[in-house]
């Protein structure tokens, strides 16, 4: 979009593909290496070349593309391709039987309806693509602001982008209204990560703050080709008032999908723009996917059209062998050509006797198989959309199916790959419990903290000192910092890289512990009402590898403190050995990891001041060394992070979704895995694991967590090995994988192993993973599986996955709209994936089976009687039915059963369906149409034929195709009964009208006066119930006997609703056995684990994780320490105008 033609744009094109084949060692032009290649921007004046604009498009089709995209995908479908070949062979003279058009017709027909659908549903993509290209931002442009569109967003431009809003292309942050242009952003959309991350522009640029200093930017930005490596950036910067190029890197860059947050307002330069954008380079085109039960049909087509074949060389045989014998007794036929003979007459040779069969006989493949499909697909998608239950009000979001071709397959999903943030949490941190002194505050159950019992203890017991020392630990001891925007306490923000820390401070404003001001020396706090200033000496920073932060404070008493906060598993290490409240607190840590909250332990000690002064000398030199500095730090932190008082516990809650544990239950129950593919960090994710119930203490829970390619083969190889004969089979099992390890996992020499594993595990929990291992996850289980796959997310990290799976579901409204675009059905909430499957999935494929399968017999079924007619006339290629008579065969008399049972049948009601989860695995089994299936159908078709054209040879009359659909039907509804003894009904109606047309309308002479005839028959009416009975009559006690001696546990539950009965006891009955077998794998593989467990391997997760509460940004572009000590809360922002 926005490309211009000239060469100077083809060569930047060019630059880009070799730029981004050079950097990921695809050498696929190979010409040049494209070091010399780069963009080159200028600020505040126009470009020299024009680049792409920031239009972006998930639609399938445009206006140019539409018609060669469609053919192409209707033409992939065996029907239509034969099908096209019989019109174009029909147009050959003396050859059809049935006319010229009898094919041509309903297939332009069929191509229009299909191509309307396709148009109807790729609008709605493109109105979601306005919604977003049509969003508003601010434009600095010509001297001048001006709000405008997203998509008129122009490389060079510099637009100001307030808090909370998204950013609309990437861009170089000049300045914000934060202290050195410090800016927080949320990428979540992009990575996954929870936590804010900080990036800060050039001291060169950072005092720009209003328009005129805009105005008198002026430079010019060299940087990298557009490329999809999200982390990675390079340019420099060069300003007409300074000497030197300045360098600029990922730093300074931000990324469209970012969320501006905690910052008034920040200054960007947009460098990439619409599809050059880095989100954008990380997406795929809309692919075209095909579900399993149309693979399965478009194979039995391609057997049809050899059995077609067969069939018309056998009739080619018999035919001639037929006139060879019969050449002189039937002279009359001009058997035996004389040598005056005409030319012009029809041509009597075996090539086109061949195709005249092939023609008469071509719809054994039903014609309206097609058009039939899609329009009960289309009607499905509309229930899907118009289902109440799935609308959150919350959101005001319904449910929305942006596609209709995949509705069977979310009947079948084995496997569902889930995002973690936005998808099952709302990214919301809630303070919930805490133990201080080892008594336990507030209650898991409650929605707030309940703080009432702990005000009291702080003023009337003997813990208060305690109390208080823990509330003042939690007030000071952070990177937070706070934003008044009036006098008054009460109205004080905050701004915060950890939502944890900013639930913690929040939390301490209730209880009237508000932390209110900060300088680079100091925090103010408001203790119940007295205000207390604590002096910041040293701040000894979070990192994974310490899993904690202290903050050495000087006292409004003048002693000096040491506060750490930090992971259990830490801090509980660094306590004196006499410590009174580690046990009873490491009781209550558990309570809090059983209810899935991220926990926090809290510790101090008392400082002497010659302690500190010795030990400040060593900090010193440690923090100014040269080499491993990061090692000699971390070392001089262990020596005064000792001997500590454990104060007590936190208890944060990571709030979910609206009933994501009951829903993860219930795919459980239905057999369906559930993996889980995150980019946050390990503790966080198994937190949400067991807070979801993914993970549970009676699974027996594994870890991968290895850092080279042996090591992770080895860890595989040697799981695998345990497993045994369970391997690749349903267990109670859990497995946790970190994202450097997931890296070897997915390498070639693990590939198997990894899988095998993984697929023998209930849950599965993939951390720190990028966008593209997310995608290829998914598309390892996707091809090394015979098993449908499903992925749900909501940011625009997820899209990879969502397009990759068979189904994608995008979740609207909580990081974006990108992966709801990218998807195949959108909802609200996770919760509703339970009835979109349970419901909506089983009956849309259980009724598009029988659709198929339907369709097939009655076409087989009519079709096959022209053979035995052939029979008869000495395989003359004469047709049996009037040529019109059968073309309206499928458009009018057989068009009604398929459309009731495609939309009207169901065979359990929605409430059994999803109180019962079970109920599921039958069509996740591909029971209802598969090869066996399918050629029972048609050899029932075979036997119907010859039980109606024999029986009608007599009788005058045929057709039991209606009636054959009612026996399939399992709900019969006022619309059911009208379409299946409407289509008989038509028939009578259809003959009436028609053989009245000669010669009123020059049309169907033979037909002239037929109805009369046939009605006066008895021997009509006679057969209109004999012959239906004697065909359905082997159909009718096959269902008995199989219903009587073989029921499946649907038709038990069906019968149960039938009686008003519940079928809670029968389904509970059927599930017992299958819960015992996994049961009794489960206690062998934990005795086998146990025997083979070495200190090295990462086997067995022994009791809850206990995930700490610190989604802090590590390595980041400011170190905490000095991020803190450049506020001054004292100071006003700048507006930014």
């Amino acid at each position: 979009m926005g490309q211009t033609n000239s060469m100077t744009n083809f060569s930047r094109r060019i630059a880009l593909y070799t730029d981004r084949n050079k950097r990921s060692n695809e050498n696929i032009l190979g010409f040049g290496d494209g070091n010399d290649l780069k963009r080159v921007i200028t600020v505040n004046a126009p470009q020299q070349v024009k680049y792409i604009s920031n239009r972006i498009s998930t639609s399938k089709y445009s206006f140019l593309t539409f018609l060669p995209k469609f053919l192409f995908e209707q033409f992939r479908k065996y029907s239509n391709i034969f099908f096209l070949c019989i019109a174009i062979l029909q147009q050959i003279p003396g050859v059809s039987p049935t006319g010229r058009y009898t094919t041509a017709v309903p297939l332009l027909m069929i191509l229009c309806c299909a191509a309307i659908k396709e148009i109807i549903e790729d609008f709605k993509r493109h109105i979601q693509d306005g919604a977003v290209n049509n969003r508003r931002v601010l434009i600095y442009r010509y001297g001048n602001w001006l709000y405008s569109k997203w998509m008129n967003v122009r490389v060079g431009d510099i637009i100001k982008v307030a808090d909370k809003e998204f950013f609309p292309a990437d861009l170089i942050v000049l300045s914000s209204s934060e202290p050195h242009s410090i800016c927080y952003i949320h990428t979540s959309n992009l990575d996954g990560e929870t936590n804010l991350k900080v990036r800060q522009g050039l001291p060169q640029t950072s005092h720009i703050i209003s328009s005129l200093q805009l105005k008198a930017l002026q430079g010019t930005i060299e940087c990298e080709l557009p490329n999809r490596h999200l982390y990675d950036f390079a340019g420099t910067l060069k300003l007409a008032n300074v000497a030197h190029p300045i360098p600029l890197g990922s730093d300074q860059i931000l990324l469209r999908g970012s969320q501006l947050k905690n910052t008034g307002w920040v200054y960007g330069l947009v460098i990439y723009t619409g599809k050059e954008t880095k989100l954008m380079m990380n997406s795929s085109s809309v692919p075209f996917k095909r579900t399993n039960v149309e693979q399965i049909a478009n194979n039995q087509i391609l057997l049809l059209l050899f059995l077609l074949l067969i069939l018309c060389l056998f009739s080619t045989i018999a035919g001639e062998i037929w006139n060879y014998k019969n050449r002189v007794a039937h002279w009359y036929l001009g058997l035996t050509r004389m040598p005056d003979s005409s030319s012009a007459a029809v041509p009597n040779h075996v090539g086109y006797t061949f195709l005249t069969f092939f023609i008469l006989f071509n719809n054994l493949i039903p014609i309206s198989l097609q058009i039939t499909v899609d329009l009960v697909k289309f009607i499905q998608a509309y229930f899907i959309n118009w289902d109440k239950d799935m609308y959150d009000e919350e959101s005001d979001i319904p449910a929305n199916a942006r596609t209709s071709n995949l509705n069977e397959e979310l009947g079948q999903v084995k496997y569902i790959f889930s995002d973690k943030t936005g998808t099952l949490t709302k990214n919301v941190m809630v303070f919930k419990q805490c133990s201080i002194a080892g008594i336990m505050y507030g209650s898991g159950n409650i929605e707030k903290f309940n703080h009432f019992q702990l005000m009291q203890n702080l003023t009337n017991h003997e813990s208060g000192g305690e109390i208080r020392e823990f509330l003042t630990l939690l007030a000071t001891c952070h990177t937070v910092v706070p934003e008044k925007k009036t006098d008054l306490l009460v109205d004080v923000t905050y701004q915060a890289s950890s939502p944890d820390e900013s639930a913690l401070v929040a939390a301490l404003k209730e209880m009237n512990v508000i932390f209110f001001r900060r300088t680079p020396d100091n925090v103010a706090i408001s203790f119940m009402g007295e205000e207390e200033i604590y002096e910041i000496l040293n701040v000894l920073e979070f990192s994974s590898d310490r899993k904690r932060m202290s903050v050495v404070v000087r006292c409004p008493d003048g002693q000096i403190k040491l506060f750490c906060k930090g992971a259990d598993s830490v801090i509980l290490q660094l306590l004196s050995s006499d410590d009174p409240n580690s046990g009873i607190t490491s009781q209550h840590l558990e309570s809090f990891a059983k209810d899935g909250l991220r926990t926090l332990c809290v510790a101090s000690r008392v400082i002497l001041s010659d302690e500190y002064n010795s030990w400040i000398e060593i900090y010193r030199q440690a923090a100014t060394a040269i080499n491993n500095r990061a090692e000699l730090v971390a070392e001089a932190a262990e020596k005064i992070e000792k001997n500590l008082h454990l104060l007590g516990a936190t208890g944060i809650e990571d709030k979910l979704q609206d009933q994501v544990p009951e829903s993860i239950s219930m795919l459980h129950k239905a057999g369906i895995k559930i993996w889980v593919l995150t980019g946050d960090k390990k503790e966080t994710a198994v937190n949400i694991g067991y807070s979801c119930k993914l993970l549970s203490d009676q699974l027996l829970n594994l870890t991968l967590d290895e850092d080279s390619l042996e090591d992770t083969r080895r860890q595989l190889q040697d799981h695998c090995s345990s497993f045994g004969e369970s391997l690749r089979k349903d267990n109670l099992a859990s497995l946790v994988i970190e994202g450097k390890t997931l890296k070897f996992a997915l390498a070639p020499p693990c590939r198997q192993d990894f899988l095998d594993l993984a697929i023998s595990c209930k849950s599965v929990i993939c951390c720190r993973v990028s966008p593209k291992q997310k995608a290829e996850v998914v598309e390892l289980v996707k091809r090394s599986t015979d098993a449908i796959t499903l992925a749900i997310g909501d940011g625009a990290n997820d899209v990879g996955m969502i397009q990759t799976a068979h189904v994608g579901v995008g979740i609207m409204g909580r990081e974006g709209v990108q992966a709801a675009c990218a998807s195949d059905y959108s909802i609200g909430q996770f919760r509703f994936l339970t009835k979109l499957l349970f419901v909506h999935g089983v009956w849309s494929y259980r009724r598009l089976c029988k659709v198929l399968l339907y369709s097939f017999y009655k076409n087989i079924c009519l079709y096959v009687m022209e053979l035995w007619f052939a029979v008869h006339n000495g395989f003359s290629g004469q047709i049996l039915f009037e040529r019109w008579t059968i073309a309206t065969y499928n458009v009018l008399f057989t068009a009604a059963p398929p459309m009731a049972l495609g939309l009207l049948d169901r065979c359990c009601s929605a409430e059994t369906m999803m109180r019962f989860p079970a109920l599921y695995k039958m069509s996740q089994n591909k029971s209802d149409f598969n090869i066996k299936i399918f050629w029972t159908w048609c050899l029932n078709a075979v036997y119907h034929s010859i039980i109606l054209y024999f029986m009608s040879y007599a009788m005058l009359r045929h057709g039991n195709m209606a009636y054959t659909a009612g026996l399939e039907s399992d709900a019969w509804t006022l619309l059911t009964h009208i379409s299946i003894w409407g289509s008989i009904a038509s028939w009578f109606l259809f003959l009436i009208i028609y053989s009245n047309f000669w010669p009123t309308i020059p049309l169907a002479p033979e037909m002239r006066g037929m109805a009369k005839y046939v009605f006066s028959s008895m021997y009509f009416w006679f057969g209109l119930i004999l012959i239906p009975f004697t065909a359905l009559m082997a159909d009718v006690i096959y269902n008995c006997l199989q219903r009587t001696l073989y029921k499946t546990l649907m038709q038990e539950v069906q019968e149960k609703e039938l009686a008003n009965q519940d079928p809670y006891d029968l389904v509970m009955a059927r599930q017992t056995s299958t819960v015992s077998r996994v049961a009794e794998r489960l206690a062998l593989l934990k005795s086998v684990f146990v025997r083979t467990r070495t200190p090295k391997m990462s086997g067995i997760v022994a009791g809850p994780y206990h995930g700490f509460a610190f989604s802090q940004e590590e390595d980041g572009v400011v170190p905490q320490n000095q991020l803190i000590r450049n506020y001054d809360t004292n100071i006003v922002k700048p507006p930014g105008l």
